[in-house]
């Protein structure tokens, strides 16, 4: 199955879901971003290395990326490989010498030791294709890494079921143009399914 290369473009606080972040992960030569809520420490783990920052005492990550090098282990690349009832799921492919092993891992913890590895992660069409989001062209596609996104209308939020399809379109251009992406996946994932319900 072909791999396709993403890399992270943003990370924000979840307006959604107390104590979670939104981490936005984007196609490299293409124009989808995939959306993946994470956990606090998770998020932590991966802002602190993309800052630059270096703790006062090793994180859980860093004591891995430790622990592989004295051992001669490397990270050569994450990948993304399911998504299923909306759980995304990766590995980690390590090589030692000439073993290739590859590791089962939650998705936040791959990123945050991709980003110490500095190792390539990769997904495959289907996921994208399912849960990725299409920034419109003219939409800035450079966003910062740990860049907060715009908080979303509270009213909005409660009542996706009593929008139009034409709304929700709407609605789902403004908040791609404004990268706000969490609130983009939802507004998304309500076409998706009166899509389905009318087949």
């Amino acid at each position: 199955m072909e791999k396709i290369a993403i890399d992270i473009v943003g990370l924000s606080y979840s307006q959604t879901q107390s104590g979670a972040y939104a981490l936005v992960l984007g196609e490299q030569d293409g124009n989808r971003r995939l959306p993946i809520i994470i956990g606090g420490f998770e998020a932590q783990a991966i802002a602190i290395e993309l800052e630059d920052m270096t703790p006062s005492r090793p994180l859980t990550h860093d004591l891995f990326k430790s622990f592989a090098d004295s051992f001669k282990i490397n990270i050569e690349e994450v990948l993304i490989y399911n998504l299923m009832e909306g759980i995304f799921h990766a590995k980690l492919i390590c090589r030692q010498g000439d073993s290739l092993v590859e590791i089962d891992t939650r998705t936040s913890d791959a990123v945050a030791l991709a980003v110490r590895f500095k190792c390539p992660i990769y997904t495959h069409e289907f996921i994208l294709k399912e849960a990725g989001i299409i920034l419109e062209e003219g939409a800035d596609s450079d966003s910062k890494p740990a860049a907060k996104m715009p908080k979303s209308d509270k009213k909005e939020k409660k009542g996706l079921a009593s929008l139009s399809l034409t709304e929700l379109n709407e609605k789902l251009d403004i908040a791609l143009n404004t990268e706000n992406y969490e609130e983009a996946s939802r507004l998304r994932d309500e076409i998706n399914k009166r899509g389905e319900s009318n087949n």
